[in-house]
C-alpha cells in the first residue's frame, strides 16, 4: 500500500508543526498542522501491528485484518482519533483558557495537555527536522522533578464534567498539581446544576460491581480535603468522586481508546451511527464471548437505572495487551433520568431507544442482526435484570442515594418490559 509519509526534514511550510506520536516508546507517526485548517496523521513506515507492534485504535483495520499505512488527513479538527482525545465542554473552555488558546484550536490544545493525555499515547515536538527523543525519557524527568515548560493544567481526561487528575500522597490525601504529570485518580467535583451528582455514580457503581460487573475503584471524599484544586473554579463543596485511574498502572501508561476512536467519529457523533450491536460485534470478534458477556450486563444495567448517555464515548477497550483489547472498567454510570427524564437510550438496541419499548425480543434481533451468540445474549441479559432486583432492596438502604434518585429509579422499573 503507498504510503505518503512525511519524512523527518524541514522541507514543510513554514508554518507546520509536527508531533511525534508514540505508544510508550515505539514511534506510530506523526501529526502535523499545516496552518489553517488542515492536519494530517501519517503512520510510520516502520509501525506495524500485523509484526507485533501495538495497536493505537481499531480504525486503522482493514477488513483483511491488515493495518492501513494510508495518510489520514482532516480540515479544521484534528483527525478523529487525536480528536477524541481532547475534553468537552466546560473542561474543554477551562483548560483552553489556561493556555491562552481557542477551544476550537485543537492541534494547539492537544500540544498544551500532550503529557498526560488518556492512554499511553505520548506526543513529542519535532523541532528543526530531527528525529524526536523518546518521550519515556521526558516523563521521568518531568515526574522525578515535577516541572513543567508551563503553567497549563496538562490534564485532558476526555469528557465534559469537570475533572482533574490527581496524586495519592503517602498519608493517603490527594492532591491536584499544578506542575508535573498529572496522577492515578481523577477527581469529578460536585456539579453547580444537578444535585447529589458524586453520590448518584458512587452508588450506581457499587450496585454494578455488586451483580458482577468489573468498575472502575471508586469512593466519595469532601471536596475541601483535596489539595491544589484550581482556585478560579465554581466553588464546590460537599463531596467529589474519585475514581482511579485504569489507564495508569503504577509509572506506567495502559492504552485505551473509546469506541468513537474505533468508528473514527467525532465526539459531536457518539450518538449517532453506530447501534449497541456494532459495539458488540467489535467485542465479540475482537475479544471474545466473555468481553460480549460484560457488555451485555453494562448495557442491561444501563437500561435498569435510567442511565441515557452510555453513548460511544462512555465505552472504551483497554489495552492491557497491546494487542488484544478488552473492554475497560465500567465507568460514568449514572441514573440521568433523576435530572433529565429523557426514556430514551443513548444508541439503540435493534432500532429501539425508548426503554420502556425494550423487551428480550430487541436483545435477541440485535444478536441476529449483529450474528452474536442469541441465547448467551439473552440469558445474561436476564440474569441481570433478576440479580439486580433481588438486591434493589438491599441497596437503597446501604448507599448514599437520596429519596428522589430511589423514587425516581422505582418508578422507571414499573415502565420496563424485561
Amino acid at each position: 500500500m503507498k504510503n505518503k509519509k512525511l519524512t523527518y526534514q524541514a522541507n514543510l511550510s513554514t508554518r507546520s508543526k509536527t508531533l511525534a506520536v508514540f505508544l510508550g516508546d515505539k514511534l506510530v507517526g506523526t501529526l502535523t498542522w499545516f496552518g489553517g485548517d488542515n492536519h494530517r496523521f501519517d503512520p510510520d513506515p516502520k509501525y506495524d501491528w500485523d509484526n507485533g507492534d501495538p495497536i493505537l485504535t481499531l480504525s486503522m483495520k482493514q477488513h483483511d485484518g491488515s493495518m492501513s499505512l494510508e495518510a489520514i488527513s482532516s480540515r479544521t479538527r484534528l483527525p478523529t482519533f487525536f480528536s477524541n482525545l481532547l475534553p468537552e465542554g466546560a473542561l474543554r473552555d477551562y483548560l483552553a483558557a489556561k493556555a491562552g488558546l481557542k477551544p476550537q484550536r485543537e492541534f494547539h490544545l492537544l500540544n498544551a495537555l500532550r503529557e498526560d493525555l488518556p492512554g499511553a499515547v505520548l506526543l513529542q515536538p519535532i523541532e528543526d527536522g530531527k528525529p524526536p527523543a523518546s518521550p519515556g525519557v521526558i516523563d521521568l524527568f518531568y515526574e522525578e522533578h515535577g516541572q513543567q515548560n508551563s503553567d497549563v493544567l496538562r490534564f485532558s481526561l476526555a469528557g465534559i464534567q469537570l475533572k482533574f487528575s490527581a496524586l495519592m500522597e503517602a498519608s493517603g490525601g490527594l492532591t491536584i498539581p499544578a506542575h508535573g504529570v498529572g496522577g492515578s485518580y481523577i477527581v469529578k467535583l460536585p456539579s453547580t446544576r444537578f444535585p447529589n451528582v458524586p453520590h448518584n455514580e458512587y452508588s450506581m457503581m457499587m450496585m454494578a460491581r455488586a451483580i458482577g460487573m468489573q468498575v472502575a475503584h471508586v469512593e466519595l471524599r469532601p471536596t475541601t480535603s483535596i489539595k491544589g484544586l484550581p482556585h478560579d473554579l465554581p466553588e464546590n463543596f460537599g463531596e467529589s468522586l474519585i475514581v482511579k485511574r485504569f489507564d495508569r498502572d503504577g509509572t506506567q501508561r495502559v492504552h485505551m481508546e473509546d469506541f468513537a476512536q474505533v468508528y473514527g467519529l467525532y465526539p459531536h457523533e457518539k450518538y449517532t451511527r453506530v447501534s449497541y450491536g456494532g459495539i458488540a460485534t467489535v467485542l465479540f470478534k475482537e475479544s471474545g464471548a466473555e468481553q460480549l458477556i460484560e457488555f451485555v450486563r453494562r448495557l442491561t444495567f444501563a437500561l435498569l437505572i435510567g442511565n441515557a448517555d452510555m453513548h460511544l464515548k462512555n465505552w472504551s477497550l483497554l489495552y492491557t495487551r497491546p494487542q488484544q483489547p478488552v473492554l475497560s472498567p465500567a465507568y460514568d454510570f449514572v441514573s440521568t433520568i433523576n435530572y433529565l427524564p429523557d426514556p430514551m437510550l443513548a444508541l439503540s438496541i435493534a432500532g429501539e431507544k425508548r426503554m420502556s419499548n425494550i423487551d428480550e425480543s430487541h436483545f435477541r434481533r440485535m444478536a441476529v442482526r449483529a450474528e452474536l451468540p442469541e441465547n448467551l445474549i439473552v440469558r445474561i441479559m436476564k440474569e441481570t435484570v433478576d440479580a439486580f432486583r433481588d438486591r434493589w432492596s438491599e441497596f437503597k438502604i446501604s448507599l448514599p442515594m437520596d429519596s428522589a434518585l430511589i423514587a425516581t429509579i422505582e418508578n422507571h422499573q414499573k415502565t420496563l418490559k424485561v
